[in-house]
């Protein structure tokens, strides 16, 4: 049974998608603003019945809601937009102006993480990924605006994570919706320090001064509280937000130092950056024990590993 709606924040409803067949990986949120609806990050296709139950539980009929918004085009973050919008008639899909050709067509998109990833675990994690109708999408480049119900969605330009990231500012509670760009922080790492926060790096398009550039312009934004992807509402934002930055030359430095190509790269960067959480969850107090929290971070250690290779590999 999915997961029922917990409000987060006023009108902004956490919907775990159950990626991975994991609890509280991976978010998609429910917005409502003056009677109108908007999805904000979707999951994979298998997370689509859960969005659509999220509806029924809060009753809300499928044709209030007004928009799909997704931050990027990663497959954890917009694999499901397309099964999703068949079964909304009144939904248009807001993407950033780069990501919008992959989600209209899905071919290369889906080619890429195939690639990564294989064939089966392409079926089993993500599920088709189906085409959105070009007439449906809107693009949303830096600084474009939408009203939802009479409240106002501000969308910036925010690469580092991916050249095809936005994050959307909530202007009536302050939230931002950060996706990838304010980091990963699951609930279950949660300590006496706070959240436990990280960085992913994720391929192809890791890019460290960027990603410096895209936390102080939103810093400089004030917002109120992080509404993460991976996962769910953190308040302190000016911390994450320090953290995320050590992690950026963190991450950097490790890539830097390591003496491998080829597969012996990966296997190198993925033990530094194994060491490397185990530091930081032994210094933050994480409460669980250490080999727990390493197995709940192993996939996106690993991932985190591939970008870095890739990172490394063009940045010569």
């Amino acid at each position: 049974m999915p997961h029922p709606p917990v409000e987060v924040a006023e009108g902004i409803h956490c919907i775990d998608t159950g990626f991975l067949g994991r609890e509280g990986l991976a978010a998609s949120y429910l917005l409502l603003r003056g009677g109108r609806a908007a999805f904000v990050e979707t999951g994979t296709t298998h997370a689509v019945p859960c969005l659509l139950a999220a509806l029924e539980a809060l009753g809300l009929g499928r044709d209030r809601v007004d928009y799909v918004i997704v931050t990027h085009v990663h497959l954890d973050h917009a694999g499901g937009a397309g099964a999703l919008m068949t079964h909304l008639p009144a939904a248009r899909l807001v993407v950033h102006p780069r990501g919008a050709r992959h989600l209209i067509d899905p071919a290369r998109l889906v080619a890429g993480a195939t690639a990564v990833y294989g064939e089966a675990a392409m079926a089993r994690d993500y599920g088709e990924v189906v085409a959105v109708p070009a007439e449906r999408v809107v693009e949303a480049g830096d600084g474009f605006q939408l009203t939802l119900g009479g409240a106002t969605l501000r969308f910036l330009d925010t690469p580092g994570h991916a050249r095809h990231h936005f994050c959307v500012l909530d202007e009536a509670t302050g939230g931002l919706f950060a996706g990838d760009t304010g980091g990963m922080s699951l609930r279950a790492l949660d300590g006496p320090r706070g959240p436990f926060v990280y960085l992913p790096s994720a391929p192809v398009q890791f890019d460290p001064e960027a990603w410096h550039a895209t936390l102080e312009r939103l810093a400089a934004l004030g917002p109120r509280m992080l509404l993460l992807t991976h996962f769910g509402r953190i308040d302190a934002v000016g911390r994450a937000f320090a953290t995320l930055h050590a992690e950026i030359d963190r991450y950097v430095a490790i890539a830097r130092a390591c003496p491998h190509a080829g597969d012996a790269a990966q296997a190198w960067l993925e033990a530094r950056l194994r060491e490397a959480m185990a530091e930081r969850l032994a210094a933050e107090e994480v409460p669980l024990p250490a080999e727990e929290a390493l197995a709940l971070l192993a996939h996106d250690i690993t991932v985190n590993a591939q970008g870095l290779a890739v990172w490394r590999a063009q940045a010569g």
